[in-house]
């Protein structure tokens, strides 16, 4: 769905929020609905549209922007969005620190401001994982008590109770490749579970090198959602690609699209 914001755009981001993601929604951040994270602007103003907003989180140095998905459940902060080739995911680790890619369309919103948003401890944060398919089906995933460590920890994974219809990847599709409780690797920095992992003849010492883009790979496990995209008809039995394998085994399958957001409860 392509989607320019004009006078129709309230209209258009209300439908965003229900249709999966857009490959063009310019918007310039409403400087007079700011808060501390999306769920706050959400509650303090109900008919808030979907869009690109300027936050602060307590004890940020300062206020950033970023895409809020504005949804009957709440206000969610989006921090990953996948829908096509558009923009590369395998970067190094100052580009998954800082972010990149356009806040309206594919991007990764960065490390440092996911974790300057959820070290907020008076507030817990569910995060939300959506998929989409080739075939026009739809998969979810929520975690509860969702946080990232800080950069000095490799801004380590902590989620809690899964729920949702696309399965507990990040726990594993079998047992031994939990991937909660792991550090974030990158093509130039590794803090993965292998040293080496085999994998039938194969010996892996980085997972980033096989499976693609940066992710909290333990040995090296079953979701991982920043490798190569993949068109329809070329997604299937890729290393590199969309990956939440609960959701689409036994072979990899390279979703359509996917995107990553989270609220405070």
């Amino acid at each position: 769905m392509k989607s320019l914001f004009g006078h129709c755009g309230l209209f258009l981001a209300f439908l965003f929020s229900y249709t999966g993601p857009a490959e063009g929604q310019g918007q310039s951040p409403r400087a007079s609905s700011q808060g501390t994270d999306c769920t706050q602007i959400k509650a303090h103003t109900p008919q808030a549209p979907s869009g690109v907003y300027l936050i602060q989180p307590p004890r940020a140095k300062k206020p950033f922007k970023v895409y809020c998905e504005m949804r009957a459940d709440g206000g969610w902060t989006v921090f990953q969005r996948r829908s096509g080739p558009a923009v590369s995911f395998n970067k190094k680790w100052a580009a998954y620190k800082n972010g990149f890619g356009d806040l309206t369309k594919d991007h990764w919103l960065g490390l440092q401001k996911v974790f300057s948003v959820t070290k907020d401890k008076t507030k817990k944060w569910t995060m939300r994982v959506d998929l989409w398919d080739h075939e026009g089906g739809t998969a979810f995933a929520e975690y509860k008590n969702f946080r990232l460590g800080n950069e000095k920890a490799a801004f380590k994974l902590h989620v809690g109770k899964y729920s949702g219809n696309a399965g507990d990847a990040i726990r594993g599709a079998y047992p031994g490749i939990d991937q909660n409780g792991f550090g974030f690797s990158t093509i130039d920095r590794d803090n993965d579970g292998c040293s080496p992992c085999i994998f039938g003849d194969i010996a892996e010492n980085e997972c980033s090198s096989s499976d693609g883009g940066g992710w909290w790979y333990s040995r090296c496990g079953s979701a991982s959602l920043n490798g190569d995209w993949h068109p329809a008809g070329d997604h299937i039995g890729w290393a590199s690609g969309l990956h939440w394998r609960t959701w689409k085994p036994p072979a990899p399958y390279s979703a359509k699209a996917s995107r990553m957001m989270i609220k405070s409860v």
